[in-house]
Parts: C-alpha cells; sequence; structure tokens
C-alpha cells in the first residue's frame, strides 16, 4: 500500500494488516516511530529510521513461505528467514488485526494482498499503477523545486500511448476538471517533456498538473495529478542528495569536507551508514536527512569546520534574495561559538550563545548585504565552531531569502 503521516512519535502505527491475531499468523506494514516495520508479532523485519513525515511512500512485505522481504518505494530493504504460520483471518487498513489502538495518522491508498511473493519487478509495476498512463513524473510528486530548476515536466508514457495532452495550472480543481477548451490546457504533443517557461514564478507555491494519454485511435487515458511546489526561497543545500556510494562520490563527507582533509576538528557524517547514508535521518528539519557534524576544539587548531566548494560560483543576488537562512540544531552539553565563512568572510552567529546547546531547529539569518563579499560569485561555503570543547550539531535546510 501507499501511505503518508504528517507525524512521527513513539509506538506503534499500522498502515495495514492481514491474518489472525496470533504469534507469526499475520503479515503486517507499518512505523514504530520513524522506523519501518514489516511483521509478525515480535518476529519482524524493519528498517530503523526509515520514514520522512508529509512524503508518500509505497511498502510492500512479501513472504515466500521462507524468507520475508520488506520493500520500500519498490527497493528492498531487510529480509530475514521466517517461519511464519500465516493464517485467515481480519484484513484492516489503518491498524492491526488484533484490537489494539494502534492507528495510522494519515492518508493511505491502493492497498492489496496477493495469494503470492510479489517479485521486484512486480513492485515496480503495482507502484506505477495503470500502465496505459504517463509514470515517472518530473517534478517527482510533492517535490520542493528551485525556481531556478523548475525548467520543465517530464514523464514516461502509457503503453499505447501516441501523443500527450498536457494540462497545467494553480488550482488542483481546475486542473483535475480541465478539458482541451480550459486555460489549463497546454496543448497536445508527441515529446514527453514540456516546458515551464514563463509558467512559474519565484514563490509562486504549489502547482498542479495532468499528462492524458492519447491512443493511435483518439481514446484518451485521463492522467494523474501530481503536484509541486516553488518556495520562496533558493535552495543553496537541502542535504537530500547524499547517500552511501564513497565511489561514487556521493557521500556528504565528499562535497562537505570535513577535519579528515582541512585538518581541523570536525567529522561530517556517520561513521557507519544507516539507511543508505552516512546523514542523519531522524533529526532533520525537513526532507529525509541532514548534515551532522561532530566537532573536537580540545586539540589544535581549536576549531572545527566543514567546507562546500560550488563549482560553478553560484549568484546570492538572483531573484532579490537578500539573506542566508541556515537551519541548525544542536544537542545538550554543547558549548562554543557557531560561525559560518562565506567566500573566506567569517560571520559569527548573532544569536543567544546558549543555542548551540538547544535541541530545537533555529533558523540562522545572515543578512547578505553586511557581509561584504562578491554575492554574484559565491564559491566557499564554511560552517564551523570555536572555543567549548566536544559536541555534535546538526545542519539543514540552507536557503536564500527576501524580505
Amino acid at each position: 500500500g501507499w501511505a503518508t503521516t504528517d507525524t512521527i512519535g513513539a509506538g506503534w502505527r499500522w498502515i495495514a494488516a492481514y491474518g489472525s491475531a496470533g504469534t507469526s499468523q499475520a503479515m503486517f506494514i507499518g512505523l514504530n516511530g520513524a522506523s519501518l516495520y514489516g511483521g509478525g508479532y515480535g518476529d519482524d523485519v524493519f528498517l530503523d529510521g526509515f520514514w520522512d513525515i508529509s512524503a508518500w511512500h509505497h511498502i510492500c512485505l512479501t513472504y515466500d513461505g521462507a524468507t520475508a522481504r520488506l520493500y520500500a518505494d519498490g527497493q528492498e530493504v531487510a529480509s530475514e528467514a521466517k517461519t511464519w504460520d500465516l493464517a485467515l483471518g481480519r484484513a484492516h487498513i489503518g491498524r492491526q488485526v488484533n484490537d489494539a489502538t494502534e492507528f495510522w495518522r494519515g492518508l493511505i491508498d491502493d492497498v492489496r494482498i496477493y495469494n503470492k511473493a510479489l517479485t521486484p519487478a512486480e513492485i515496480g509495476e503495482i507502484m506505477r499503477g495503470n500502465p496505459l498512463l504517463a509514470g515517472s513524473p518530473e517534478p517527482s510528486p510533492g517535490a520542493v523545486v528551485d525556481i531556478r530548476d523548475a525548467t520543465a515536466l517530464r514523464w514516461s508514457p502509457g503503453e499505447t500511448a501516441a501523443s500527450h495532452d498536457v494540462y497545467f495550472g494553480t488550482d488542483r480543481n481546475a486542473v483535475v476538471d480541465a478539458d482541451a477548451g480550459s486555460a489549463e490546457y497546454q496543448g497536445n504533443q508527441l515529446g514527453t517533456s514540456f516546458s515551464l517557461a514563463g509558467l512559474v514564478a519565484f514563490g509562486g507555491g504549489d502547482y498542479y498538473w495532468r499528462i492524458d494519454e492519447v491512443e493511435a485511435g483518439g481514446a484518451v487515458n485521463t492522467g494523474y495529478i501530481w503536484r509541486f511546489t516553488v518556495p520562496d526561497y533558493l535552495i543553496v543545500e537541502d542535504f537530500e542528495s547524499y547517500d552511501d556510494d564513497i565511489d561514487g562520490g556521493t557521500a556528504i563527507f565528499l562535497t562537505w569536507i570535513d577535519g579528515v582533509d582541512n585538518g581541523t576538528g570536525s567529522y561530517v557524517g556517520y561513521e557507519v551508514a544507516a539507511n543508505g547514508t552516512f546523514g542523519e535521518t531522524i533529526i532533520v528539519y525537513s526532507g529525509g536527512q541532514s548534515m551532522p557534524m561532530e566537532y573536537d576544539n580540545t586539540v589544535a587548531p581549536g576549531i572545527s569546520e566543514t567546507d562546500r566548494t560550488f563549482t560553478p560560483a553560484q549568484d546570492w543576488t538572483a531573484n532579490g534574495v537578500t539573506t542566508l537562512t541556515i537551519h541548525f540544531r544542536g544537542a545538550s552539553g554543547n558549548a562554543g561559538q557557531l560561525y559560518a565563512t562565506i567566500n573566506g568572510t567569517k560571520v559569527p552567529y548573532s544569536g543567544a550563545p546558549a543555542d548551540i546547546a538547544s535541541t530545537r531547529w533555529i533558523a540562522w539569518e545572515i543578512d547578505l548585504a553586511s557581509v561584504g563579499v562578491n554575492l554574484t560569485s559565491v564559491s566557499t561555503l564554511t560552517i564551523g565552531v570555536e572555543g567549548g570543547d566536544t559536541g555534535m550539531i546538526y545542519v539543514d535546510d540552507i536557503w536564500l531569502t527576501k524580505p
């Protein structure tokens, strides 16, 4: 099934369950905190710290009589040999098969039960839905897209599509109801991409789109409604693109250089990857991960820094932006002075010194005009801590904003 939630708290919450309320006699999918579970009853397969709020995820649990496999968004994330004795019984959506008050808090869609263990290819087809409809939308559903990246719509064609009717607008209901005579209709075309030039704006908010697949004989298969958001800020870094692929160059510490290479007391990311990344997947401001930076200022040089180089250099004046916003969170017991360095110019944190020990997210706003550097060509950004002893800070969502 598909599911989404806007809250992650302690305790069990279930997307769907099937079977009997006895030991190893049911299959179920859901969460304990942010961790993903496929069951049963203490004999589970699971993935720690998987779920991010407000995103839709497709979850599948299979059992072939010997091995239980848990899939998230089409990828196998856990497997283990099991001797489950599955039994017929209840089928519940949004709760367990027993009477426990462990209810899902959010939305659920397209829950299915099969009488065989699906293959990964079959799971991928199920995620796609109707093969006659357009799929693989870019931007992805629910994505927050920087205006600089909101250049085009892209999709994969339905199996029998000869051409594509494109609908686009800012009102969901209008896009749902639109036909060829509506303002939302952008025309019919053969290609599977559509330019957004002149149709999106900085801070434009939510945009909705639909691709209807037109077959050679003229039959029309009405498409899904997809949404993306263009925010009122530019994204410098959201930390979402990093994973555990060191050889591929996409581990977080290969972009945000730490003390291993810059000679300071910092250590970015965790020593052992979890959930497919060296980043932090539980303590996040938004999205699926943040950057953890451990600092140790007890030894020379007494500072801890992580450095990022932008290639090519970035224009921090585009769209009238005036402020750099860095979201950070500390840890209890932290001490020291937080600072940022932009193109070599150091900017100390201007808030309360105790904020570095805060366990809530803080938006640190830096007036760019006061920094005194060439803002049209920003090539380096450093985040550092000096003084204090040792500690941990988390950084997420670095934005450029304007009044």
